[in-house]
This record gives structure tokens, C-alpha cells and sequence, in this order.
């Protein structure tokens, strides 16, 4: 065999047995930690018309309908900014859904297993006493109904 063919053998050789170039892997508080919010009513039933919000955020982020719950590791922000969730911060959120009162609450984010159940009270009205404008248009008012008798 030449010494280039046999070189060539070696190249492919050490080619097959060396390891390829290694990825970088992300820092870990680059992808923030997971935190889930599961909103529940007074009966333990989700509510599935529910939002979230961060104070600061314009976006509200609505819940699974299925199961009341929530789960994100990062927030944008309108400025452009990312809040990344990060072990150790506090985390404000608001939560409402229709015939429910809104609740503010702060959790501090651990490492894992950021799992909140939050339940809202509902909205109890006394509607009995509330009474209800009427608004006249022009054809809503009764009309006037004279009669004239025939001369005799």
C-alpha cells in the first residue's frame, strides 16, 4: 500500500474514533425556572375563564380551560425586556376571572417544584335592591288616545 493511501486510512480512522465538537449548553438561569399557578373556585374546580398578569406586563395570559392552570418560566416585558424566573425573586402576579374577585399575590421562586394553587372567591351580589333605568325614546311612550264625539 502507498504512504498516502495509508495515510488517508489513518485520517478516516481517527476521524471515526474522535469526538465531534462539543455544544455549549446554556447557562442554567438563562431558561429560567418553571412556575405553575392552578386557580381554583370555592368547590376546588378550576376556573377556566381565568387570566394572569405580572403588574408591569400588558399581556394577560389566559389558563388551560381544561385543567385552571398556568406554566411559564419567563415573562416579556412592553419594554422589551425578559423577566426570567430565577430561584430567590419574588414574583407578583394578578390573578382574575369574570364573577370572581381579582387577587394580588408575591411567591418567592424555589428551584423546582413552583407549584401554586390559588383559590378565588366569588362574587356574591344582591341584585334584589339594584333598580334599573328606564329610558323613554320617541316611539316607547304610550300614545294619547282621544277620542272625539260626533257632534249631535
Amino acid at each position: 500500500m502507498r504512504p498516502s493511501a495509508l495515510f488517508a486510512v489513518f485520517v478516516a480512522l481517527l476521524g471515526m474514533f474522535l469526538p465531534g465538537r462539543a455544544l455549549a449548553a446554556p447557562p442554567k438561569d438563562a431558561e429560567g425556572v418553571p412556575v405553575r399557578v392552578i386557580v381554583l373556585d370555592d368547590t376546588r374546580k378550576p376556573i377556566s375563564t381565568a387570566v394572569i398578569r405580572h403588574p408591569q406586563e400588558a399581556d394577560r395570559h389566559r389558563v388551560n380551560s381544561v385543567d385552571g392552570s398556568w406554566e411559564n418560566s419567563v415573562l416579556y416585558m412592553p419594554d422589551g425586556s425578559e423577566l426570567r424566573f430565577t430561584p430567590g425573586m419574588t414574583l407578583e402576579l394578578e390573578i382574575s376571572a369574570p364573577g370572581y374577585m381579582t387577587q394580588v399575590f408575591q411567591y418567592q421562586v424555589r428551584k423546582r417544584k413552583n407549584v401554586i394553587e390559588l383559590t378565588l372567591p366569588r362574587i356574591e351580589m344582591d341584585d334584589t335592591t339594584i333598580e334599573e333605568p328606564v329610558i323613554s325614546f320617541g316611539r316607547d311612550l304610550p300614545r294619547e288616545t282621544t277620542i272625539e264625539e260626533p257632534p249631535k
